[in-house]
């Protein structure tokens, strides 16, 4: 293979053309004055700029063509949408719609099933946030999703949480040469048992019956660790509702298990 390829989807990079900021600026001009050759020019000058944001994602996906096809499918909306007047680079405002269009994409195809209802909040938060992004260069508060979108904050956490990309417990993480090592081998606990593990489901599937709310709090206390004030500043309410939401769901979790 020749230094000068990219690994993936086969394009030897060292063949694209790179478009200089002169050449891209005239080629703005070009296309809002209709001309749609200069679409065509900028989308084939922009190659190199998908196939780079596509190195993050090496990991995620079995089949880099069809991730390119989608990348390029960003490309064109970001062609699309981009106006001189914004006063940035185009690979700037490239770059975030590149990812997200892939993000969509691997977030669709995943083999991991997610609610309708999820989905669709995740989606529409997305898309918002990618909106308000594109017009103020900043990143929206949850607080200021959940007011635009009139779904309750909580649940939009759990929406974006649920539909991120998963990481195979096989995904190679170390390699000097000699033996690799994998993701699983430094997450495995020798220590555990069929009634470690029968216990967690049981676990696991009396939480899944709480409601949302109680849901992210146990989350979030025993598992990332935050306390109770802070959750109360993420949500918004105070930390002794925090408290009784948490000690409610503690409660219906024995019931559950029994």
């Amino acid at each position: 293979m020749s230094k000068h390829k990219v690994e993936i989807t086969g394009i030897n990079t060292a063949n694209l053309k790179v478009l200089k900021t002169d050449e891209m600026i005239e080629l703005f001009k070009r296309l809002k004055n209709g001309d749609k050759s200069a679409k065509k020019e900028l989308s084939e000058g922009n190659l190199k700029l998908v196939l780079s944001t596509l190195k993050n994602f090496t990991n995620r996906c079995d089949n880099m063509d069809d991730l390119f096809q989608v990348g390029c499918i960003g490309l064109m909306k970001a062609i699309d949408n981009f106006d001189l007047k914004f006063n940035v680079k185009f690979s700037t405002y490239a770059v975030p719609m590149i990812i997200g269009e892939v993000k969509r994409y691997l977030r669709d195809n995943s083999i991991i099933r997610v609610s309708r209802s999820l989905k669709d909040i995740a989606y529409k938060t997305l898309k918002l946030k990618e909106q308000i992004f594109m017009e103020t260069g900043k990143e929206p508060s949850i607080e200021e999703l959940s007011k635009k979108l009139g779904f309750d904050e909580v649940d939009i956490l759990c929406a974006l949480d649920a539909t991120k990309s998963t990481i195979s417990v096989f995904e190679p993480i170390y390699n000097d040469g000699g033996e690799t090592i994998y993701l699983f081998d430094q997450i495995e606990n020798k220590s555990e048992s069929s009634n470690n593990w029968n216990d967690k489901l049981l676990l696991q599937n009396a939480i899944s019956k709480l409601k949302t709310k109680e849901q992210f709090i146990l989350i979030q206390r025993f598992i990332m660790g935050m306390t109770q004030m802070e959750i109360s500043d993420e949500l918004g309410i105070s930390q002794a509702q925090v408290s009784r939401i948490e000690k409610n769901a503690i409660n219906n979790v024995k019931k559950l298990v029994k």
